[in-house]
């Protein structure tokens, strides 16, 4: 009796050790099935309700910032009817004679910026460059460059000022905000340069990259939404007609436009070509879009 009482239990255990380690088997897979829909859970849709918030801010942002500008343009008009054009009478023949021609206005200088031109100035671009690096002033003054800047964008800097003249495309960096970096410390250095006279032309083809490029220059720049706008310092373009034009007026007046291109513009305008400082964002060599990166 002792023995098959004995064996019995020893059956008994020997089953529920079977059990236990089956349930704990069960019990890993469900664990890792949990890790993994956890996951697929935060890398879908945390990410997308991440991007879906990122481009509505960028949007909103943008068309508020729009619609200011239109409402500030619109109180600048003068709404006045055109003042009668006098005319003189020839003494003895009572017929009116034409007003004596007005003198045409003088053209505004071209400012014409070759390689040997920033190549002068190369003692105070490599010296802001190395400031940049060495010392951030994350509390500088506006249109300084508050961010950390390292030295693959020190370099890309220093190759479009002395190898490019002011006038090529880089290629783009792993995200726009890195790309803005870039640009910013561009603007910080010219207008350190040239001050008021500098007037940034930002090109991208959907509000969504512009609201992200204005946040990445009021990150890298101290500016503010009263900086951005036709007759500030910044001006956001989705399209290179406007833009052009805008540039061709600046050029009048005797300012200096500096026009800078989105990496999703797969073309580039001629008509941009022919100002005296641009800057290209090129696609990665290593991920070209479908449609290339071409001048029409």
């Amino acid at each position: 009796m002792e023995a098959d009482i004995a064996r019995l239990v020893q059956q008994g255990v020997s089953d529920l050790e079977r059990r236990r380690r089956s349930l704990e088997l069960e019990i890993e897979k469900l664990e890792r099935r949990r890790d993994r829909i956890e996951a697929e859970m935060k890398t879908t849709f945390a990410g997308a309700s991440q991007d879906l918030a990122v481009r509505v801010q960028g949007f909103k942002e943008y068309l508020v910032g729009s619609l200011q500008d239109l409402a500030t343009a619109a109180e600048q008009l003068e709404m006045r009817p055109p003042e009668p054009v006098p005319q003189r009478e020839v003494a003895g023949r009572g017929r009116p004679t034409p007003p004596p021609p007005t003198p045409e206005p003088e053209a505004s200088p071209q400012v014409e910026f070759a390689q040997s031109r920033f190549q002068q100035q190369g003692d105070r671009i490599r010296s802001l460059l190395d400031q940049y690096r060495l010392r951030p002033d994350y509390y500088g003054p506006i249109w300084q460059l508050r961010r950390t800047f390292e030295p693959i964008h020190a370099e890309r800097v220093a190759n479009w000022f002395f190898n490019q003249g002011g006038r090529g495309a880089l290629k783009s960096l792993s995200s726009r905000l890195q790309n803005a970096l870039v640009s910013s410390a561009i603007i910080s250095i010219l207008y350190t340069l040239y001050g008021d006279r500098l007037r940034v032309l930002m090109l991208a083809n959907t509000p969504e990259r512009l609201g992200e490029w204005r946040r990445g220059f009021q990150d890298c720049l101290g500016v503010s939404r009263g900086d951005f706008g036709t007759g500030r310092g910044i001006t956001l373009f989705e399209s290179p007609e406007p833009l052009a034009q805008r540039a061709e007026r600046l050029v009048a007046d005797n300012l200096l436009p500096l026009i800078i291109v989105d990496e999703s513009e797969g073309k580039i305008s001629l008509s941009l070509l022919q100002f005296p400082l641009w800057l290209a964002f090129a696609p990665d060599p290593a991920n070209p879009p479908l449609d290339g990166y071409e001048y029409y």
